[in-house]
């Protein structure tokens, strides 16, 4: 339970926050410049200090939404908003914060004005007090009818002011509606929700947890936590080299913000090899790839638990059938990709066939093997060893595979493999 704070807690803070000001300043000056001295004095005295404060904070506006993100010269509202509710879980947005961390726009020249309405009291900021009309913190003020004026301009910091309105520099977008019209939407940039997102990625990126644990895996050393790492972050700046232009928080943030990847999963090979070791590729190194292995798996289980052949079982065995089929094929096609010419090496132990199919590049640079592989029939050689391969694979007790299966899996390559050719053809 948070306790209200007394005037006798809050002045020592305000004179504090101040001292911190003045010093500075003061620090600067020559010995001989006394009357600029004393003029620094007395406006960093509380009475005059708040006074101006409470005249220039109408500079200021505290937002969850700022404008100047779409352009530093647009003039047009900012708004503090708490987001759409209706929105719901499934879609991440200024709504789904709790608590949002307000920024503040307007004049860079008054942002110490926000920064004294953040000093916190018992764990209640000076804004808080303010805006709760709090007894103790008018006595701090001095307890009269200045007093008063002063902290109902504080507690209006968030109000909006003139109406909404939007600016030719702002972001605008037509939104198609009924009837042929359409909706103006001016998007303001979510800077609430940005600041909750950098305040994590920093936290995981530069705490001092997350860099032991680092620095405990590349010692290769037990440590009690993980760490959080974030591939391909992009980083946008605001504001040049005046962030505080922008907003208070986007100063803080050092004009950056950081963008997650948005992309699609990429494919990192293994660095496949020629299949050069071994007589054919159907054997042990087809089934070293585990997906083909997965593949196998799936259609053995399908089969050892059904004892039927209708039209639903045979369309479900082909679906399967092909699968592994299209596996096999996008693998032959990476084979293909490899530099032309390994199938002569004198490791390379395939059968002829399977040259043929899998290095047809070699056929540019050798008159006879490209001689030999247009007068052969390899694919009905590769059709075959391939239902050869798929019978021993999935013959077992229960699922005993005879000659009319490996005919079925020979025509469903045959289909593809002459498929595949004719869009080869078309290249």
């Amino acid at each position: 339970m948070t306790v209200a704070p007394g005037s006798h807690q809050i002045t020592p803070v305000i004179t504090h926050f101040l001292t911190e000001r003045l010093q500075p300043k003061l620090d600067k000056l020559k010995e001989s410049d006394e009357e600029k001295r004393q003029k620094l004095i007395r406006e960093h005295e509380p009475q005059n200090w708040i006074a101006d404060a409470a005249r220039r904070v109408t500079q200021i506006r505290r937002v969850t939404h700022a404008i100047k993100y779409a352009h530093p010269d647009a003039k047009g509202s900012s708004l503090f908003s708490r987001g759409n509710p209706i929105a719901g879980d499934r879609l991440a947005g200024t709504h789904s914060l709790n608590v949002p961390t307000a920024d503040v726009v307007g004049n860079a020249a008054a942002l110490d004005v926000y920064k004294f309405l953040r000093l916190e009291v018992n764990g209640t900021t000076l804004l808080e007090l303010a805006k709760s009309e709090s007894d103790a913190l008018l006595d701090a003020f001095g307890g009269d009818d200045n007093a008063r004026i002063w902290m109902k301009a504080f507690a209006d910091i968030d109000s909006l002011g003139d109406a909404p309105a939007s600016h030719k520099l702002a972001k605008q977008t037509y939104w198609p509606v009924g009837d042929d019209g359409y909706h103006l939407l001016a998007p303001l940039f979510p800077t609430a929700l940005v600041q909750h997102q950098y305040g994590f990625i920093h936290h995981d990126r530069f705490s001092e947890a997350a860099k032991s644990a680092r620095e405990a895996r590349r010692k290769n050393a037990p440590y009690a936590n993980g760490y959080r790492e974030y591939p391909k972050l992009a980083i946008i700046k605001f504001g040049g080299t005046k962030p505080q232009n922008i907003s208070q928080l986007n100063s803080e943030r050092h004009g950056e913000v950081w963008l997650l990847a948005s992309l699609p999963p990429q494919w990192t090979s293994r660095g496949l090899k020629p299949p050069c070791h071994v007589e054919s590729i159907f054997g042990r190194w087809l089934m070293g790839f585990s997906s083909i292995r997965e593949r196998v798996r799936i259609i053995k289980r399908f089969l050892g638990k059904t004892s039927h052949n209708n039209l639903a079982i045979r369309n479900t065995r082909a679906d399967l059938t092909r699968t592994i089929i299209d596996d096999l094929l996008m693998l032959a096609i990476r084979i293909q990709q490899l530099p032309p010419g390994w199938s002569a090496t004198p490791d390379c132990r395939l059968t002829q066939a399977e040259c043929f199919w899998l290095d047809p590049g070699r056929a540019t640079e050798d008159g006879d093997f490209a001689a030999e592989r247009a007068a052969t029939d390899w694919s009905e050689r590769i059709t075959d060893g391939f239902s050869r391969w798929l019978n021993r694979q999935l013959n077992s007790d229960k699922t005993p595979m005879a000659d009319a299966e490996r005919d079925h899996w020979r025509s469903s390559l045959a289909d593809e493999m002459h498929l595949l050719r004719e869009a080869l053809s078309h290249d």
